[in-house]
């Protein structure tokens, strides 16, 4: 599988139809989104592929790193190719190119649960292995999706007898004082991300069995407060919102045989403007602790609609300024 270099153009060979299919998609999708995202002409024959256009070549070792996902057994998609693309226009090396990596579990549709960049890939890797883990980074990255992904995944397996997931709730322009009903129906519109990452990952009649019986727990960050949390999946979500005493009192509720995630994004804080950031803080002072994890996501990384990714590039641009 060599490159062939001519002006503005390159080519590679490829064994078979199933291997044209699995590539290109299904009626040449992934192509049509290569020739208009790229500029790149792409065509193909027989076993030869051809590309013509200013990034021809850059376009063919993209494709030659997916043809070599493909012939490991993982499935491109459009996604892949539109993330393969943004990393290629970064000037990324290796674009496109990545090891696989199951976390041998399923959605509540039955999808598996893979991750979809190379930092996601990070962050699961340290979410195996490590005791506490940061995942600092913007919206739609999958910080707590695949932290709770995780959370399942160690309780399915018995590693823990318990999920614990908690959020700070911090006024964002609104005061809670004035939300109808209790202090439980005045919290839960915080909660509810860590409730769909939940009911998305398990069924959801399995998933208000475990709330019922406490094995999953969901509660603001006050209620961690003197308490040793053992035997357990600890996330704390939205961490930018702690103050330094907030994160502290979190950070040393783990108790025996338990891990702790902190996630949160350090450009959406909500805090006075006299608090300063417990998650900034933490990951100042923590940074050489060999123990803890630390996963910085980017723009690169959203796995959200394709907009979100440039609507966060938008933004970097204008805090640049």
């Amino acid at each position: 599988m060599t490159t062939k270099k001519t002006d503005n153009k390159a080519g590679f060979e490829i064994e078979n139809q199933d291997e044209a299919m699995g590539l290109f998609g299904h009626g040449d999708e992934n192509l049509k989104l290569i020739e208009k995202e790229s500029g790149v002409k792409c065509a193909y024959r027989g076993k030869e592929v051809r590309l013509s256009g200013p990034r021809a070549e850059e376009v063919a070792e993209l494709l030659k790193n997916f043809l070599q996902n493909l012939r490991r057994g993982q499935r491109i998609t459009k996604s892949d190719i539109k993330y393969g693309l943004m990393l290629l226009g970064d000037g990324e090396k290796g674009a496109g190119l990545r090891e696989g990596l199951d976390l041998k579990l399923c959605d509540g549709k039955g999808r598996p649960i893979k991750p979809r960049s190379p930092k996601q890939r990070d962050y699961v890797k340290a979410l195996q292995k490590s005791d506490m883990t940061f995942a600092i980074g913007p919206a739609g990255t999958g910080k707590t999706y695949l932290a709770v992904a995780m959370a399942v995944h160690k309780f399915q397996e018995e590693a823990v007898r318990r999920i614990i997931i908690c959020r700070p709730a911090v006024e964002a322009g609104e005061k809670l004082g004035f939300l109808p009903g209790d202090f439980q129906q005045k919290v839960d519109p915080y909660l509810r991300p860590i409730y769909d990452a939940l009911f998305s990952i398990l069924n959801p009649d399995k998933c208000a069995r475990l709330l019922d019986r406490g094995v999953i727990e969901v509660a603001p960050l006050a209620f961690m407060r003197g308490r040793t949390l053992d035997d357990a999946f600890v996330i704390m979500d939205e961490a930018q919102n702690t103050t330094i005493e907030q994160m502290k009192m979190f950070l040393t509720r783990l108790g025996p045989n338990s891990s702790a995630v902190v996630t949160g994004d350090i450009t959406q804080i909500d805090l006075p403007p006299d608090k300063r950031s417990g998650l900034i803080d933490a990951s100042e002072r923590l940074k050489k602790v060999k123990e803890i994890q630390f996963v910085y996501f980017s723009r690169r990384d959203v796995v959200r609609h394709e907009l979100v990714a440039k609507i966060i590039k938008a933004y970097e641009g204008n805090a640049a300024e």
